[in-house]
C-alpha cells in the first residue's frame, strides 16, 4: 500500500474547502444587484414622489373661447355674403349686407318728417310774440274805447238831466203863457160888446185884440217848446241807453281781448309741443338711420368665421342667427379638478398644459376657480334630498389662462388637453 505525500493528501482536501467557501459569491453579487436596484427604484421613487408631490392633475380639461354669434338687427333680403365657414376675417371685417333700400326710404321719410316738425316750430315761435303784441294792443284799445264810452254814458246821462230840467221849464211857460192867453181871450170877450155899443174906441178893441192874439201865439209856442222838451227827454234817454249798451259792449270786448292774452300761454304751449316734436322726429331719425346701418353687419373681432347659415338672397329675420366668429387669440383651459385636489390650488400658480394635437406643454397660469362644481352648475342638478345618497367625489372647474402661445400653436375651443397645477409655486 502506497502511501500518499501529507502534501498532496492536504491538497486534495483543501479543494473542497475551497469550493466550499466559494460558493457563495453569485448569491451575494444578486444580494447586491437587488439591493442596488432596490435602491435606485427607491430613488427614482422618492424622485417621483418629490416631482409630483406639488402636482394635481386632470385629462378632463379642454380649451374654451369666446364665440360670438353674429344676429340680424333689421328684416330684409341678404344682399351679399362676402365670407365662407373657417375664413379668417379682422375686426371690421364685413360679414353679411341686407338689402338697404327699403330703410332709406325710411331714412327720407323721417327727415321729411324732421324739416315739417322744424318749420312748424319755427312758425310757433314766431307766432307767440305776434299773438302777445296783438292781444296787449287790442286790449288797450278796448279800455281806451271803454273808458270813451263811458264818457258818452255820463254825457247821455246829463242830456236826459237837461232835458228833463227844459221840460219842467217848458210847462212852466206853458202855464203862464196859457193864463196869459185866457186872461187876453177873457178881456177880449169883454171888449167886444163894449165896442158894438161905443163904449171903447176902436183902437182900444183892436190893442185887445193883438194882445189876445199875442198870448195865444205865446201859448202855441209854449206849447210847442214843451213838446219839443218832451222828444228831447226822449231822444236823450235813447243816447243814453245806446252809450250804455255800448258800454256793455264794450265791456265784453274787453274782456274777451283779456281773455285772448291767454292765447299767448296756448302759443307758448304750442310752441313747446312744436319742439318736442322736433326732438321726436330727430330721435326717429336717429333709429331709422341706425336701422340703416344695421343693413351692413361687420365682424366685432378677429377670429375664424363658423356655422355660416346665411346665403345671398335669403330673407333673414331680426335676432336670426347667421354665423359665429371664434377669436383663436383668446383662448383659456377649463380643468375640472376633483374637489379633494384643490385645497392648495388658488389664482396665480403656475400651470402646464399638455396638448394631444401638438404632443408639447405649453405653460399656463391658475386665473380662478368657480364658485360651483360643475354637477350643481348643470341644467338639470343632482337632487340628493330624496334618500339613497351616494357620497361622489365632484369636479371644480379651474379656468387656466396663457400669457402667450408659442408660435405655430393655435388652440381651439373643444379641444382637450391635459392640465397640471404646480401648487408650490406663485405667480411673478
Amino acid at each position: 500500500m502506497e502511501i500518499q505525500p501529507m502534501g498532496e493528501g492536504n491538497q486534495d482536501n483543501a479543494q473542497p474547502e475551497e469550493a466550499a467557501v466559494r460558493s457563495p459569491q453569485p448569491r451575494s453579487k444578486a444580494l447586491l444587484v437587488i439591493l442596488g436596484g432596490g435602491l435606485v427604484v427607491a430613488l427614482v421613487a422618492a424622485g417621483f414622489w418629490l416631482h409630483y408631490r406639488y402636482r394635481v392633475s386632470t385629462d378632463d380639461a379642454q380649451v374654451d373661447g369666446h364665440i360670438v354669434p353674429i344676429s340680424a338687427k333689421v328684416y330684409g333680403s341678404a344682399l351679399e355674403v362676402p365670407v365662407n365657414d373657417n375664413q379668417q376675417v379682422k375686426a371690421g371685417d364685413v360679414l353679411v349686407r341686407i338689402d338697404p333700400r327699403d330703410l332709406q326710404a325710411k331714412v327720407d321719410q323721417e327727415k321729411a318728417a324732421l324739416a315739417l316738425a322744424e318749420s312748424q316750430a319755427h312758425a310757433a315761435q314766431v307766432t307767440v310774440p305776434l299773438t302777445r303784441d296783438t292781444t296787449h294792443s287790442g286790449t288797450t284799445g278796448m279800455s281806451a274805447g271803454l273808458n270813451s264810452v263811458e264818457a258818452q254814458v255820463a254825457q247821455a246821462d246829463a242830456a236826459v238831466g237837461q232835458a228833463t230840467t227844459d221840460l219842467s221849464i217848458a210847462h212852466s211857460n206853458l202855464a203862464a203863457a196859457a193864463a196869459s192867453n185866457e186872461k187876453a181871450q177873457a178881456d177880449l170877450a169883454r171888449m167886444r160888446p163894449l165896442v158894438a155899443k161905443a163904449e171903447i174906441s176902436q183902437l182900444q178893441f183892436d190893442s185887445y185884440t193883438a194882445a189876445a192874439k199875442v198870448t195865444e201865439a205865446q201859448l202855441k209856442a209854449a206849447q210847442d217848446r214843451v213838446q219839443w222838451s218832451e222828444q228831447g227827454i226822449t231822444t236823450a234817454h235813447a243816447a243814453a241807453d245806446a252809450a250804455r249798451a255800448r258800454v256793455q259792449q264794450m265791456r265784453a270786448e274787453v274782456a274777451q281781448s283779456t281773455a285772448g292774452e291767454r292765447q299767448v300761454l296756448v302759443s307758448s304751449a304750442q310752441a313747446v309741443s312744436a319742439g318736442a316734436r322736433v326732438q321726436e322726429a330727430r330721435a326717429n331719425l336717429a333709429a331709422a338711420e341706425l336701422n340703416l346701418g344695421y343693413t351692413t353687419i361687420v365682424s366685432p373681432a378677429d377670429g375664424v368665421v363658423t356655422k355660416k347659415s346665411v346665403e345671398p338672397g335669403q330673407i333673414v329675420q331680426p335676432g336670426q342667427a347667421l354665423l359665429a366668429i371664434i377669436p383663436l387669440n383668446d383662448v383659456w383651459v377649463t380643468a375640472n379638478f376633483k374637489e379633494t385636489q384643490l385645497a392648495k390650488v388658488h389664482p396665480g400658480l403656475t400651470a402646464e398644459i399638455d396638448v394631444d394635437m401638438y404632443g408639447r406643454t405649453i405653460a399656463g397660469k391658475v386665473d380662478s376657480i368657480a364658485g360651483g362644481t360643475g354637477a350643481r352648475m348643470s341644467l338639470l342638478p343632482p337632487e340628493n334630498a330624496t334618500g339613497n345618497f351616494v357620497k361622489v367625489v365632484e369636479r371644480i372647474p379651474v379656468k387656466i389662462v396663457f400669457d402667450s402661445l408659442p408660435n405655430g400653436v393655435v388652440l381651439r375651443p373643444g379641444m382637450n388637453v391635459d392640465a397640471t397645477i404646480i401648487t408650490n409655486s406663485s405667480s411673478k
